[in-house]
């Protein structure tokens, strides 16, 4: 989306999403700080929403992707989601408790003095969510949020249409617009959202609209939290097991089509087993989906412009060189279908004068590069943006520590893919082009909350020395702190 950074009028809802932000901040100053009660009763009715209603938000993703698994749609985008306002809930009162700080000097705790820091609501919080898990991406941050004391706006992808309007319509009949509400629309809505003076704005997506946003919430010095994406990769070393690595690394790059900011972008694989990873991939695709065209398994590209986006990065790589080797089990045409399904593509060969090489994928394309050594893997992970994640397959503990002392990512899993984001205790996040902040577990709860330092002092006159006229108590105070 095109981000207009003045908060100008779009069809007159503008001025209504203000109105809103305003209400919700006007109800925030009235009640103050909300009870733990009332943050919990929160977390609770965002939980039954989605599991009272989750056969609706399955059916309302395979309509707005053509066909997408129920399953999936249920683990990954509802079960997980539950899972994470659970934990949340479940540490509300621990990650809300004031933390006592040490003092300068300590001599001051003996006179009676207390420092502490609490964790204070921010406010109202925007959320801005992708398309590709509309549901988990939506309302999971909600966990953090409700338990950090804050209100909430959502705006969800106008690319998900039925399931942004149900979105709307049960969050509407849920909660009190003052508490949390949804705003749906285009580009232009987007635009006028990213533009409000909100207290805190989370947005998940593409780098390029990420750093729009960026742009549109500095003019509100509205603090970011921007969970982007890349081009994550996957290294293999010579002791992984290519067969598990294999199935893993497939299963991530076929999970949702690929469509994951987590996925496995391109893998850097020992060069003497290159053609053994080909046939482990092969086989764990034709594991997983003996079929493809039809089987309500294997989801569809979201919409004809990302599925020719997707076809055009193979055609570039096929004219520079590349081998393009699909993992299509039953030899199916593709040529007429119903949907917009692109088979499991591997990329040979690779370049980084590619453009599957240059922008994150998201789809089932998976470039596979050879390396001659952890070392060179590592040089071309660090040619490249900093990932939103990284993955190490091996079992040599040098070559594993040589990768994460040697290169930055987001997270990072070992021996499997995307599997530290499940961890609810860890937290989730960016670093460089592909993010900023992170949320999940006690971290998200700190990125919507204020720390808020409180210090008690002492009822001697300590600072006395401090106050004109100057004497000898302070020149030895600050004798004594100049010496080396």
């Amino acid at each position: 989306m095109t981000i207009m950074l003045p908060l100008e009028p779009v069809n007159g809802r503008a001025s209504g999403l203000l109105r809103t932000l305003e209400r919700q901040r006007a109800a925030q100053a009235a009640e103050g700080r909300p009870a733990l009660a009332v943050r919990s009763a929160r977390i609770d009715r965002a939980i039954a929403l989605l599991a009272d209603n989750a056969s609706e938000f399955a059916a309302a993703l395979s309509a707005d992707f053509g066909q997408r698994s129920p399953d999936v749609s249920l683990f990954a985008d509802v079960a997980a989601t539950i899972g994470t306002l659970k934990y949340a809930k479940a540490n509300l009162a621990r990650w809300t408790r004031p933390e006592k700080r040490r003092l300068t000097p300590g001599i001051l705790k003996l006179l009676g003095a207390r420092a502490q820091v609490e964790y204070t609501p921010k406010g109202v919080v925007g959320v801005i969510s992708p398309w590709n898990f509309p549901v988990n991406l939506a309302f999971a941050p909600l966990g953090a949020i409700f338990a950090a004391g804050n209100r909430v706006m959502i705006k969800p992808s106008e690319f998900t249409p039925e399931t942004s309007a149900l979105i709307a319509r049960l969050v509407a009949k849920t909660f009190d617009e003052a508490e949390a509400a949804v705003v749906t629309g285009g580009p232009d809505i987007g635009a006028a959202f990213a533009s409000l003076p909100f207290d805190h704005l989370l947005f998940t997506g593409a780098i390029g609209v990420g750093r729009q946003v960026a742009m549109a919430a500095a003019r509100n010095l509205v603090p970011v939290t921007l969970e982007l994406g890349g081009k994550s990769p996957v290294i293999l070393g010579d002791s992984a097991d290519l067969a598990l690595a294999a199935r893993r690394i497939m299963a991530g790059k076929t999970l949702n089509a690929g469509q994951i900011c987590l996925a496995p972008d391109y893998a850097l694989v020992p060069r003497a087993k290159m053609q053994g990873f080909v046939e482990a991939a092969r086989a764990a695709v034709t594991e997983m989906y003996p079929t493809l065209k039809d089987n309500p398994d294997y989801g569809s590209v979201i919409n004809r412009r990302h599925y020719e986006r997707l076809t055009g990065y193979l055609d570039d790589a096929r004219a520079k060189g590349a081998e393009i080797i699909a993992l299509n089990p039953a030899n199916e045409d593709f040529r007429q279908q119903a949907f917009h399904k692109l088979p499991p593509t591997l990329v040979l060969n690779a370049t980084d004068e590619m453009a599957v090489m240059q922008e994150e994928i998201f789809g089932p394309i998976l470039p596979v590069i050879a390396h001659d050594g952890i070392a060179g893997a590592i040089a071309a992970v660090n040619r490249h943006p900093l990932p939103l994640a990284l993955y190490y397959f091996g079992r040599d503990a040098v070559e594993e520590k040589a990768i994460l002392s040697g290169t930055q990512s987001g997270g990072v899993t070992i021996n499997d893919v995307i599997m530290h984001y499940a961890m609810e205790d860890l937290p989730f996040g960016g670093i460089g082009a592909s993010g900023m902040g992170a949320y999940h577990g006690v971290e998200g709860f700190r990125s919507f909350s204020h720390a808020r330092a409180v210090y008690r002092q002492t009822g001697i006159d300590v600072a006395k020395m401090m106050r004109p006229p100057y004497g000898t108590a302070i020149r030895k105070m600050i004798a004594g702190a100049l010496r080396k």
